[in-house]
């Protein structure tokens, strides 16, 4: 009986590494690729802010964004993100404020503040899509984020072209390992267990 279930236990410990190594793989391919196209909105997937400014990551997705916007690939420009332990600052917020400072109109501009999580965020932008009719998204973040994150988006029955913000390194042991990462919230959220 102990042999029947450690080899059981073993071959589901495999099966799941499996599983996650191709998902991990689909990360991987779809993080190397720009969908951009012209759609409803673009949604901006937010990152640290230091007490009102974006932290390179965040700006450099925003950038992005500001250039698609720039482009004419969509009227609207949606910034998420809640505080991350700052009292007075979301990354929503501070997202808008670096976009207007860039020129874009604030009535442009949709802020989502409140989402501590990359499921909860995307959960609140898809349900402020529907109250305004909008049905397609240009998904900015990093590349790692965007098979995660435009996957929840669709579930919601969202139109979602991802763009992943310009990035040089590729195929580093860091970047496989947040493929990895992101495989296992793939999994979990599929498990619906939201992080």
């Amino acid at each position: 009986m102990r042999r029947t279930l450690a080899i059981l236990g073993t071959g589901g410990a495999v099966a799941l590494l499996c599983y996650l190594l191709v998902i991990s793989h689909r990360i991987a391919r779809q993080s190397a690729v720009d969908e951009a196209r012209p759609a409803d909105i673009i949604v901006v997937l937010g990152a640290a802010e230091y007490n009102g400014r974006p932290s390179p990551v965040l700006k450099a997705r925003l950038d992005h964004a500001y250039e698609l916007f720039r482009r004419g690939l969509a009227p609207l420009v949606f910034t998420t993100g809640g505080a991350g332990g700052d009292p007075q600052y979301t990354e929503g917020q501070v997202g808008r404020d670096y976009l207007v400072a860039r020129g874009i109109a604030s009535e442009r501009i949709v802020v989502e503040g409140e989402g501590d999580t990359t499921v909860a965020t995307l959960l609140a932008v898809s349900e402020v899509m529907r109250r305004m009719g909008l049905r397609s998204a240009i998904l900015v973040s990093d590349g790692y984020h965007i098979y995660r994150a435009k996957s929840i988006l669709e579930h919601q029955g969202m139109i979602v072209y991802g763009s992943p913000r310009p990035h040089a390194v590729r195929g580093s042991w860091r970047e496989r390992w947040l493929y990895f990462r992101q495989a296992l919230g793939y999994l979990l959220w599929r498990m619906h267990i939201a992080i």
